[in-house]
């Protein structure tokens, strides 16, 4: 091997090396979660679309419930603390035993025009914690849940999407 390329090598080693760092920071599982999960469900709940409503670019207070999910895509940030929720749908049509939403027209509509919250839990440092929501938190797609936090609205985004940096989170027990 020359310099240059053991030089190359050292460089590509090194910068593995600092990846491989980034990528595996401790995360405090058991605190994250003490942290965040709640017991019970906070008061006063609102619809994303109510929500949207109420804020502006200027972050405020809000507890929101929706269904996490997608448009189409997973509603987890690969590995990291974030997951998207739709609303919830108000009448019984998708609970029927069998149905799926990825294949009902009338689902996808209703999904199409819901607005979307993405939710993001940040550690002590400011940060989204680098890992997982499903494994950090235990939550997967279809999950309701409610979530406490400051969340901000901006219209000029092409899609309605409310950020919440959230600071909570239930999970709704399954029906």
């Amino acid at each position: 091997m020359s310099v240059k390329q053991v030089m190359r090598f050292g460089m590509a080693c090194g910068f593995l090396v600092a990846i491989a760092g980034i990528s595996m920071a401790a995360v405090d599982v058991a605190a994250a979660r003490t942290a965040v999960l709640k017991d019970a469900e906070p008061a006063g709940a609102v619809t994303i679309a109510a929500a949207k409503a109420q804020l502006s670019t200027t972050p405020k207070a809000v507890v929101v419930a929706g269904r996490i999910g997608g448009r189409g895509t997973s509603p987890f940030g690969k590995n990291e603390a974030t997951f998207s929720m739709l609303e919830i749908p108000t009448d019984d049509h998708a609970t029927k035993p069998g149905h799926n939403a990825d294949d009902c027209p009338f689902c996808k509509k209703r999904a199409a025009n819901s607005p979307i919250a993405a939710v993001s839990f940040l550690g002590a440092d400011g940060k989204v914690i680098p890992m997982a929501a499903p494994q950090l938190l235990g939550v997967a797609e279809g999950q309701d849940v409610v979530v406490s936090g400051s969340a901000i609205f901006d219209p000029k985004l092409g899609i309605p999407v409310i950020q919440i940096k959230a600071d909570g989170l239930y999970i709704r027990p399954a029906k």
